[in-house]
């Protein structure tokens, strides 16, 4: 073979093909978009004897090629006009009568194809079988079992595909049909004009396909003059497409699925529990609670609010600092007074102390070298106290992603889609607007993407508008840097802190689609359907893989955009405006620094959130020091990038304590209340998220107007729950009434339709 080949992998969503993607490119993988659109595009090499051998296309999951969403033109231009030289047409073995419509009309195009009967591992643990030489002698191409979770049949999977690319294949119907004659004599129209692949086109241009009729007009109209075209020739071969092929397939399958007394199934029986009416809900908040409190919690069995207690682990490596301190960067690794730290925990700190250990070996190392204050101060506190402030949280970030991800790829996720469709129906969007909502957890940007596959404009607006609540990856490093520090500042437990954080996102979410569905973007529900796929057990292989993509997207990130980031801040902080510069260990206020001068001038606008002008830190001379425009210049920089919060509070906290960066130590040096400080997370959580993802929803809503009403919108939000949260906690005697008018506010606003109604009654009377 001269030279690489390209293969399409192409199939139903949930069929397995992400899976066989990820086993056949491994870590030659990468993700990119498709040209001019925002729609991820995935590949890879296949190899063997570490050699490339192939170039794997992970085409987006669709149901046929008709050009009704993005992903169905993505796959469908991809394959017209790129031309691969095989198509992987990847099938659930479980769901085949579901999955042969798309492979009828891949048989229509001239590209060679070979079928990859997916999840046999299934079939055969449920003691059924398949009669692959049947199939082949009906559909004449190559039809291989694999398992893409096991690793079964891949390598003869691209034997033969490697084969089939070597011939030439002509398109043809695998369905008998009555319209036979004018798909023949369209076809001919098609190849006396020399087109490729004359056969899908001739059934597009009879079906009246938008597509065909816009690129290829002149025969369309050609046909037209023909009189061929019906308007039940669409209806008529969709039928002949499932009754005649899909029947015959069918029928090699042998045997009958598992099933109990009761006739249900594994998945059936695992689904009347987690799917329950009324324990579906309760069932995903435990476990999103227990997720959190893993990744996040800080004492594993809550065994110190029992009273019980650890010694303190001192750490094996200690030495003094370049203060003259002994300092001990391992101490409570595996104890501390927050009893056993959870995973999440654990590893937070061992990357904490290696930090740590980094930092203040460099630092003595400069010292003792006599190195000047500027170099010290701008290679420990400049680059490497904000870039590792940030990654002490890659870990948690990391197992976070996995947990989701365990949940994608077991099924669950579209369970929950399942279980909310009844409750998000009455608030007015669909179930199907929830799965790029949760999508969020993971990065905006794929999640707005994905409201392509809504059902209307307004459903996507909706979306669009609270996608940015959920909060994702990067903003889970706040949560992280915050839940610790409110433990143990305010004897909180930080996964609780972090859990309740989550509720408030996808609470001000809810709220929100409630008072847009009855306001501007009141709309009658679109109808939800959606497949659930079986049970499956997750690829260790797999979820190895997304992990490590996420961790080298994070640490190109705070490698770039962070590391410009906290240098640009170290140069300001250290100087005055007459570039005097200001030693972290000197007696000169951080205050009179050019950025602090700067970030005063936003300082007001926070002030009713609790972290605005009110914030005085008082020294022990008596005097009082401003510091609290560390808190709203990190905000400013999240505009640009969240992970820019912890970066810019990691690299600040040292000037301001004048010691070793602490996020804790902020808490004393700038005197921010316990409300002022869950109002600055919430206001982060909530306003409008990084340029990256705002760009998307610039792309993906159409309207110049809908997508200024929603930066304006995500302000408003943000700055009003913000400051409630603020006012309620530190002057908790507003309760009494603020409660009392948001209950009848949302009451209203729920009631809207009636209560509009009743006056114009009385109106009418």
């Amino acid at each position: 073979m001269s030279e690489m080949k390209t293969f399409a992998l192409i199939g139903n969503p949930n069929c397995g093909k992400t899976t066989l993607f990820n086993s056949l490119t491994g870590s030659t993988a990468h993700v990119g978009n498709w040209p001019g659109v925002t729609v991820e595009k995935r590949e890879g090499d296949y190899r063997k004897n570490k050699k490339s051998i192939a170039k794997i296309i992970d085409l987006p999951g669709i149901y046929s090629l008709s050009p009704y969403t993005s992903e169905e033109i993505i796959s469908r231009n991809f394959l017209l006009k790129e031309k691969p030289d095989c198509i992987i047409n990847v099938i659930d073995v479980m769901n085949i009568d579901r999955s042969l419509y798309l492979t009828s009309e891949l048989f229509e195009m001239d590209i060679p194809l070979i079928i990859a009967l997916n999840m046999v591992d299934v079939l055969d643990k449920n003691h059924m079988s398949i009669d692959i030489k049947k199939i082949q002698e009906r559909v004449n191409v190559p039809v291989i079992c694999i398992s893409a979770l096991k690793f079964a049949n891949l390598d003869k999977l691209m034997e033969e595909a490697i084969s089939c690319a070597e011939k030439k294949r002509e398109g043809k119907l695998v369905f008998s049909t009555i319209k036979e004659d004018e798909i023949n004599r369209a076809c001919d129209v098609y190849k006396e004009y020399g087109i490729s692949d004359p056969l899908f086109h001739s059934i597009r241009a009879l079906q009246g396909d938008i597509i065909e009729q816009q690129e290829n007009k002149f025969i369309c109209d050609k046909i037209k003059e023909l009189n061929l075209i019906s308007d039940d020739f669409e209806k008529i071969t969709s039928q002949e497409r499932y009754k005649n092929f899909s029947d015959e397939i069918e029928k090699c399958i042998i045997g009958e699925p598992l099933v109990d007394s009761q006739n249900f199934t594994r998945s059936d029986k695992i689904d009347k529990v987690l799917t329950h009416k009324i324990f579906g809900i309760p069932i995903l908040l435990v476990i999103l609670f227990l997720i959190f409190h893993l990744t996040f919690g800080t004492d594993l069995f809550y065994l110190h609010s029992m009273g019980v207690q650890f010694e303190e682990y001192q750490g094996y490596i200690s030495f003094t600092d370049a203060s003259g301190e002994l300092f001990r960067p391992f101490a409570s690794l595996f104890y501390s007074e927050g009893g056993i730290p959870t995973i999440g925990d654990f590893f937070k700190r061992l990357i904490e102390g290696i930090n740590s250990l980094i930092i203040e070996g460099l630092r003595l190392g400069l010292t003792n070298l006599s190195a000047s204050d500027w170099v010290v101060s701008f290679v420990c506190d400049g680059v490497l106290n904000g870039v590792f402030s940030v990654i002490s949280f890659l870990p948690q970030i990391l197992i976070l992603f996995a947990f989701f991800t365990l949940l994608e790829d077991s099924g669950y996720m579209a369970r929950v889609a399942f279980i909310l469709d009844r409750f998000f129906r009455k608030l007015g969007v669909s179930g199907r607007a929830f799965i790029p909502m949760i999508m969020g957890f993971g990065c905006s940007v794929p999640a707005m993407i994905n409201t392509r596959t809504l059902n209307s404009d307004k459903e996507k607006i909706k979306a669009i508008r609270t996608i940015p609540f959920f909060a994702c990856s990067a903003k889970s490093e706040i949560l992280i840097a915050i839940a610790s520090v409110f433990a143990s500042s305010f004897a909180f437990d930080a996964g609780i802190f972090t859990f309740l954080i989550y509720l408030l996102g996808m609470s001000v979410a809810i709220i929100s689609i409630i008072m847009m569905n009855k306001t501007s973007l009141k709309e009658k529900t679109p109808p939800f359907i959606m497949e659930l796929p079986s049970y499956q057990r997750p690829q260790l292989y797999s979820l190895l893989l997304h992990v490590s993509e996420k961790g080298k997207h994070f640490i190109k990130k705070a490698f770039t955009i962070i590391l410009f980031s906290t240098i640009g801040i170290w140069l300001f902080t250290n100087f005055t405006f007459d570039w005097k510069f200001i030693p972290v260990y000197s007696e000169l206020d951080i205050s009179s620094s050019i950025l602090a001068n700067v970030s005063k001038l936003i300082q007001p606008i926070f002030t009713p959130l609790g972290f605005g002008s009110q914030l005085k830190y008082v020294k022990s001379d008596g005097s009082t020091v401003n510091n609290g425009w560390i808190f709203a210049l990190s905000s400013f920089q999240g505009v640009i990038a969240k992970e820019n919060v912890v970066s810019t509070l990691g690299t600040l906290s040292g000037f301001v304590s004048g010691s070793e960066g602490n996020i804790q130590s902020l808490i004393s040096v700038t005197g921010i209340t316990k409300g002022g400080l869950i109002s600055f997370v919430a206001f982060n959580i909530l306003t409008i998220p990084c340029m990256a993802a705002v760009a998307t929803a610039k792309i993906e809503l159409n309207s110049k107007k809908s997508f200024k009403f929603t930066i304006l919108f995500w302000l408003v939000v943000s700055y009003f729950v913000s400051s409630l949260l603020y006012v309620m906690i530190d002057y908790m005697w507003t309760m009494s009434f603020i409660i009392p008018l948001l209950i009848l506010l949302f009451f209203t606003v729920l009631f809207f339709d009636r209560i509009k109604e009743g006056f114009k009654r009385i109106k009418r009377t």
